[in-house]
């Protein structure tokens, strides 16, 4: 770290690392990914094929679901499962506010109604407690989200979905290989959802996203409405769209998927150590740490910490040479987008409170003992410096 005093950096330093190293990972496996769309090209087979195929199977055996149907994004993936549902006009979907756009975003594409319930403070996610008064008669299905990698307390978000009859579709974008009371995200409602946008735990050389299930029927209705509701050519049974998984992604995943727990691992490892130094820290009481317990296993995506003055000490940081990131700045019910839905300040004050107080730090599996060291300390100058060293986290 720099010998000057905290906060006399440039604002601009360079990042000392990046926030997510994906040259780092991908020069463990250069060789492999190279064979792998040199194999594709070879074939000259793009679209869909014998690596979808393949990858849908491997990926069904990874989650533990009989069937995953790729598409082009996770996005999509939403999408889709919303469309297998038959939701549309007038109906309402129950899902967060502290999560990113496509979430809510999906519902309202087909011109239905995202009905927002608070987080838990703790987790981020859907807060149970708050579901059954959201549900309406012109409620059609629940969207809980696994966001930054933690699972959803699915057992009473579940056991109010059978006790209404509603579908449940987990936004599992952030949260393969997590899992709950040993059930894997993406596997315990009707339909799971995930992204292989490139930062994600397991990321593709683009966009691409996966839907799993456990019910043959919604499968087969999956499988039509993302070629165009078309089984056969020119013939169309649904009206579908086009969201299909490239051969080439399909192919970059099966080599990266053999090495997800690997990584999976390393970012466990490193969201253990993150704790353990935050423990011993000068500034361990102003920084409130990611929780997880052994019901749950956590596999970050993001490593995100709740602190007053978030603002300030990611400017500090960045001077510092410490690169971070805020995952959420604003809650969805507030954003001009969602403007129709008549929400004000106020409505969903844990969300709004989480908006502005979390900060996510690198927790990349190639990160190493030493930069973590770098950012534990650059938080404890921050938090050593006059101005800022009475401020508390505001812990529960």
């Amino acid at each position: 770290m720099p010998s000057k005093p905290a906060g006399a950096a440039n604002p601009t330093t360079k990042p000392l690392f990046p926030f997510l190293d994906l040259k780092a990972q991908y020069a463990q496996i250069r060789t492999e990914i190279q064979a792998a769309v040199n194999r594709v090209f070879e074939s000259q087979h793009f679209i869909l094929g014998p690596e979808v195929d393949q990858l849908e199977q491997e990926l069904a055996r990874y989650v533990g679901t009989q069937f995953a149907i790729g598409c082009a994004s996770g996005s999509d993936a939403l999408l889709l499962a919303l469309m297998a549902l038959e939701v549309g006009p007038g109906d309402e979907v129950i899902t967060p506010p502290f999560t990113f756009v496509a979430t809510a975003g999906s519902i309202a594409r087909l011109r239905a109604r995202p009905v927002f319930v608070d987080i838990d403070p703790e987790t981020y996610n859907l807060d149970p407690g708050k579901l059954e008064r959201a549900i309406t008669s012109r409620t059609k299905a629940i969207m809980p989200v696994h966001l930054f990698g933690l699972a959803a307390q699915m057992d009473p978000i579940l056991k109010i979905a059978v006790q209404r009859s509603l579908p449940v579709i987990e936004d599992a974008a952030q949260a393969i290989g997590a899992a709950y009371h040993g059930r894997a995200a993406g596997t315990m409602g009707h339909f799971g959802c995930f992204s292989f946008f490139p930062s994600k735990n397991l990321g593709g050389a683009g966009d691409g996203g996966l839907i799993t299930t456990n019910d043959p029927i919604l499968a087969e209705r999956l499988k039509l409405l993302h070629i165009h509701g078309s089984p056969r050519k020119y013939e169309y049974e649904l009206l579908g769209m086009n969201s299909r998984l490239d051969a080439l992604q399909a192919a970059v995943l099966r080599v990266k998927l053999q090495y997800v727990e690997q990584w999976t691992e390393g970012r466990i490892r490193n969201a253990d150590r993150y704790r353990a130094l935050f423990a011993k820290s000068a500034c361990g009481d102003q920084i409130v740490v990611p929780q997880t317990s052994h019901n749950f296993r956590h596999v970050y995506n993001q490593f995100v910490v709740r602190v007053k003055q978030r603002d300030a000490l990611k400017k500090h940081l960045q001077a510092a040479g410490i690169p971070s990131e805020i995952y959420y700045p604003h809650p969805l019910h507030l954003q001009p987008a969602f403007a129709f839905l008549g929400h004000k300040a106020g409505d969903f004050p844990e969300t709004e409170r989480a908006c502005r107080e979390v900060l996510a730090l690198p927790v990349f599996p190639e990160l190493t003992a030493e930069q973590q060291q770098l950012i534990v300390k650059a938080c404890e100058e921050f938090y050593a410096q006059p101005a800022t060293s009475p401020v508390t986290a505001g812990k529960k």
